[in-house]
């Protein structure tokens, strides 16, 4: 939640103060709780997942590139996650992964990486469609 504070100040007709001085001005102040909308929440719901996903893809890539240790329990955690968010997209090219030594590109990575981006910007782009943005007067 974001807290705005707004303060205004409105020149009268003179008063006296607490002191017992003469002001003409009347400072008022007042707070408002600005929130996002439901369908901004959503968004950044969406956002969150979304960048998670491919933040275990792009690990992934790393990691297979690097050659990592698959007895480390990180390394086969983050492998077998990255192997099920991979799976829809594997078989999409004629090669899925491309080896030199001990290091691999996972071509079916990659291609699930920018599958998944698209995904997430069609997922944006239709809770765009349902917001409701004030009439400019």
């Amino acid at each position: 939640m974001t807290v705005q504070e707004q303060r205004s100040v409105t020149t009268d007709a003179p008063t006296t103060t607490e002191t017992g001085a003469l002001s003409n001005r009347t400072v008022t102040s007042r707070r408002l709780d600005v929130r996002p909308s439901n369908n901004e929440t959503t968004r950044r719901v969406v956002v969150l997942v979304f960048g998670l996903i491919q933040i275990v893809i792009g690990l992934r890539i790393v990691l297979l590139a690097l050659d990592a240790r698959a007895g480390n329990l990180l390394v086969s955690i983050i492998n077998n996650l990255g192997g099920v968010l991979i799976a829809p997209f594997e078989g999409i090219l004629r090669t899925n992964a491309l080896a030199s030594g001990g290091s691999v590109l996972d071509v079916a990575a990659v291609v699930a990486l920018v599958g998944w981006t698209i995904v997430e910007l069609i997922v944006i782009w239709s809770l765009s469609i349902f917001r409701h943005e004030p009439a400019l007067a």
